[in-house]
């Protein structure tokens, strides 16, 4: 006899039976019968053979509530469906038109809870359906081959859910554990040099530009003492998104300070001294600056969680006439580890650049990253990329630096975040320090989506005209560069007009890059076009 019998004659033994219960108890009893005649009515529903079992089984997971629905119990199927319904249109329509307030919402620790909290709360509710729905649709005479192939699928399906639930919880967890960790509330943390207060409904009202120091040093929150071989202003319009980057040379001396600042009474002059041999002056330049005067005057500027940084923001700031808002440092160590945990980098390779070496003593590397387009680097070659100095100036470092940067934001994109997140977030608890406060990153997020979409441009400086890499540079112009890269560009009619060129040039000499050009360079250069390939070394600065 075929399953369809077996099915049927259990549903007429259960209204059997619920007949002659009716008839053994009084007429008091109607509840009962109604409960037995509907369980039998979800009896007769069930399926009438496995593989349909299995399909509907199936299709409530894939949308749940219709398998409780086919089972019998359709109000609660229906509530269900209504439920699901609801959350992927809420789901689609928070996709596409608040996209910026979700990513806002990633950076606020307690909403990170609750996202967890909910993200868990589906995927039980989810697998609480699913195991249900099979329950009232398999066939009630099912052999154990049968429910074996039914108790398999549900597992199957209860698996697919709970993992993909598990890691999402856990990279929400590991971001909420990356914000605190870094990201410190404005009244909880101490700075001597950041804004008092966050405006934030609107942080950016009157602030046409945010400014960030980024600094580089071999760095940890229980060691102070570094040299920051990185210093980098990131000038970001907050309208555009466009942002402007500003190396500056680590041999600067005679870096100046605020007349208002505490230091400038022990500076006036700018932080350095006459007459030092080029070793003594080492300890005289920009890269000494965070260790050493705060080595100097503990805690002359005021109550900080990172003198060295206060320090260096401000005489940054008075070299280059710029209000630096807040700084965001690096310690390379676990800059090698970010990179792996982002699964590499992809630069261009302009030059050989050395693994290793000391210049000073004629020491040559056992290693080099050779010139090449598209190189894929794990973590400690990108460092050395970002670092090695042997053969290399000041220029050329900067420059792979900036790059490197602009690397780390490319290959960070969306397939890699959601894949490896509990890496990276590992990766950044360990790599960075900020003065910016946790009240500031839903803004700092939008903003960021701007840049995103925006230019990065680097600014170009004259490093002999400033006399950058001498005694007593020259500030002034120094800040008179900075101001012309960043006051808005005038909007100008496009010309159809080529530019002339003198008859008197030789062809031949024209054919070179960069030949026959009278004008200054520009103040800013594209950061795309500087790190592009040039296999000849005609790279712009």
């Amino acid at each position: 006899m075929g399953d369809d019998g077996l099915d049927r004659r259990a549903a007429e033994r259960a209204a059997d039976n619920s007949a002659m219960t009716g008839q053994r108890r009084d007429s008091g009893s109607a509840g009962e019968t109604r409960r037995d005649r509907r369980a039998a009515e979800r009896i007769a529903r069930r399926a009438r053979s496995v593989p349909r079992s299995l399909g509907l089984t199936l299709l409530s997971a894939l949308l749940p509530g219709i398998g409780l629905i086919i089972g019998g119990r359709k109000r609660l199927g229906a509530f269900v469906l209504t439920l699901t319904l609801g959350l992927i249109g809420l789901g689609v329509y928070v996709g596409l038109t608040r996209r910026e307030e979700v990513l806002s919402a990633a950076v606020v620790p307690s909403r990170l809870l609750i996202t967890s909290v909910v993200i868990g709360a589906i995927a039980f509710g989810w697998i609480v359906v699913i195991v249900g729905s099979h329950r009232l649709l398999r066939p009630a005479t099912a052999a154990p081959g049968g429910r074996a192939v039914g108790a398999l699928l549900v597992g199957m399906l209860c698996f697919a859910i709970a993992a993909p639930a598990a890691i999402a919880v856990e990279n929400v967890l590991a971001q909420r554990d990356l914000v605190q960790n870094v990201f410190v509330s404005q009244g909880e943390s101490k700075s001597a040099t950041r804004p008092k207060t966050v405006n934030v409904k609107d942080p950016w009202e009157n602030r046409p530009r945010l400014n960030l120091l980024l600094l580089g040093g071999d760095d940890a929150p229980s060691r102070p003492g570094v040299r920051t071989d990185t210093v980098i202003v990131a000038s970001i319009d907050t309208k555009t998104g466009d942002t402007s980057l500003i190396s500056m040379p680590r041999q600067l001396t005679f870096m100046p300070f605020p007349k208002d600042s505490p230091l400038h009474k022990f500076y006036p002059d700018g932080f350095g001294k006459e007459g030092l041999s080029l070793e003594g002056r080492l300890e005289w330049m920009l890269t000494a600056m965070y260790q050493n005067i705060p080595d100097a005057h503990p805690g002359i500027l005021g109550p900080s969680d990172n003198e060295g940084a206060d320090v260096v923001k401000q005489s940054v700031g008075e070299a280059t006439g710029l209000k630096i808002d807040y700084y965001l440092q690096v310690n390379l160590k676990g800059f090698s580890q970010l990179v792996q945990a982002l699964g590499g980098i992809t630069v261009n390779v302009n030059e050989r650049v050395a693994m290793g070496g000391v210049s000073s003593a004629h020491i040559p590397p056992n290693e080099w990253i050779e010139p090449g387009p598209n190189q894929h680097l794990d973590g400690p070659h990108a460092l050395w990329f970002a670092r090695g100095r042997y053969g290399a100036d000041d220029d050329q470092r900067q420059i792979r630096q900036r790059c490197t940067i602009k690397a780390i934001v490319d290959a960070a994109n969306p397939s890699t975040l959601v894949t490896k997140y509990q890496a990276i977030a590992k990766a950044g608890k360990n790599l960075l320090r900020t003065d910016i406060p946790q009240e500031l990153l839903p803004a700092l997020i939008q903003l960021a989506l701007k840049v995103k979409s925006g230019t990065v441009s680097n600014v170009s400086l004259d490093v002999s005209k400033l006399k950058l890499k001498y005694l007593h540079p020259d500030y002034e112009g120094l800040r008179e560069t900075v101001a012309k890269a960043l006051e808005p560009k005038p909007e100008t009619p496009a010309t159809t007009t080529p530019p002339s060129t003198p008859a008197t040039k030789d062809p031949k000499t024209l054919a070179r890059p960069g030949a026959g050009k009278t004008t200054p360079p520009p103040a800013t250069v594209d950061l795309a076009d500087a790190c592009a390939y040039h296999p000849e070394g005609d790279q712009p600065s």
